[in-house]
């Protein structure tokens, strides 16, 4: 294994011959798995808070889709102090925040001090240890199998919901949501303050995960590159100013509204089309088991082909899954639909994230990645009221479902358009 630098704090001793970066990613897909558990496990809440404080579910709902908003405006400011501050004074300083509005959310009595509290504080400081803030260090411990190590921290986003929801699900039932929320930042602030101290490590070695022969064409390469000019490195402005970043942008844009969508209105869409509530809930579930699953394979895959390649077959399997959820009319039709969409589910994000490290190198991907994951919350928050308004007005999914399905159609045409390199990257 290559040697760590001696000035980092002393953290746990890796296997010998494992690459101390897994274990980076390890521990990050953990964090994720807290962090969008957290975000994306409400609906447990809903209910006894509701009758708890006394507000209505379309306050809590307000309140909810706010934060979703809160949450995607703080990955930019996120990623812009990972680039000054380094990954661990962000994750500490997330961690306090977290603590902080979870005691001040249980002492919340009103609409408004809740909003604060939970809507706004909580969100921002989700987002200050969402994966936006340890993209970058991945980033840089990863250059053969970047793909790979980001496909795996998005598994924590899958698992999240699939763990967090049933294990908040008992804490409430058993102990309240007040204790319910208390504990997740006692467990919160233990682990992610270890990780921070102990495993946090933004000083990558030189060669990174690269093979010695693939460390001799390197330096064959920079040798053959020495007399020539430097590539100028973009700056941010610059970079947010390139097309290949918007294309990112409407690639996220329409994998938020398509992910939200299935997630607030795909169980009540199955049910209004003849599906019980067990069959309903278990065809969307098994979307999400595939995707635990199917990632890792489509990480290895990223790093064999283009993954503009990738982001185009995901984002096209999508579509044509959401238009296929709306046809299926037998519970055959609708667990293979949901199998199908399933292996490409969790995807989007990884490939994204690699692409925009890829194209503008490590110094730039987590602001860079922070504003686009910002279009993922827009097109959220959009799809979550589409989906309520327009079956409300014309009575069929179709409308929203379709949307979603054109979107992302739109995606996969627009990510093959990717460049395969920025002649300016910022490398």
């Amino acid at each position: 294994m290559t040697a760590l630098p001696t000035s980092l704090p002393p953290g746990p001793t890796p296997p010998s011959g494992l690459y101390f970066g897994w274990v980076i990613v390890a521990a990050s897909t953990i964090l994720t798995l807290l962090t969008v558990g957290m975000r994306m496990g409400i609906g447990p809440f809903i209910v006894p808070l509701s009758q708890d404080l006394g507000f209505s579910r379309s306050l809590l709902s307000s309140i909810v889709a706010f934060g979703m908003l809160c949450y995607g405006l703080g990955m930019p400011l996120a990623g812009w102090l990972v680039a000054r501050q380094g990954t661990r004074r962000v994750l500490l300083l997330g961690t306090v925040i977290v603590v902080l509005s979870c005691i001040w959310a249980v002492n919340a009595r009103t609409p408004w001090l809740f909003f604060w509290s939970y809507g706004v504080a909580l969100s921002l400081g989700l987002a200050f240890t969402s994966p936006v803030a340890v993209t970058p260090m991945i980033s840089s411990w990863f250059t053969r199998q970047r793909g790979m190590a980001l496909f795996f921290l998005s598994t924590g986003s899958m698992a999240g919901i699939a763990v967090m929801t049933p294990v908040f699900t008992f804490t409430i039932a058993r102990w309240g949501w007040q204790y319910t929320l208390l504990g997740f930042a006692l467990v919160f602030a233990l682990i992610v303050t270890a990780m921070a101290l102990w495993i946090v490590r933004d000083d990558a070695p030189e060669h990174t995960d690269l093979t010695p022969a693939e460390q001799a064409a390197r330096r064959e390469r920079l040798r053959t590159m020495a007399g020539q000019p430097a590539a100028p490195s973009l700056r941010f402005a610059q970079a947010v100013a390139t097309a290949p970043f918007w294309q990112i942008f409407l690639g996220l844009f329409a994998c938020g509204f398509s992910m939200n969508l299935l997630g607030t209105h795909g169980v009540p869409m199955l049910m209004d089309h003849g599906f019980d509530a067990g069959s309903s809930a278990g065809g969307i579930g098994l979307i999400g088991l595939v995707a635990i699953f199917s990632t890792l394979g489509l990480g290895k895959l990223s790093d064999m082909v283009p993954r503009r390649y990738i982001l185009a077959v995901i984002y096209l399997v999508r579509g044509l899954g959401f238009v296929g959820l709306v046809a299926v009319i037998h519970h055959w039709q609708l667990y293979a639909v949901a199998a199908l969409g399933g292996i490409v589910w969790a995807g989007s994000i990884a490939a994204s994230s690699a692409i925009l490290g890829d194209l503008y190198g490590i110094k730039l991907v987590g602001m860079l990645y922070g504003c686009a994951y910002l279009g993922h919350q827009i097109g959220a928050m959009i799809s979550s009221w589409l989906g309520g308004w327009a079956y409300e007005q014309f009575g069929t999914h179709w409308i929203a479902f379709g949307a979603a399905a054109a979107l992302l159609v739109l995606a996969a045409g627009v990510s093959l358009l990717l460049p395969a390199r920025l002649a300016s990257s910022a490398r």
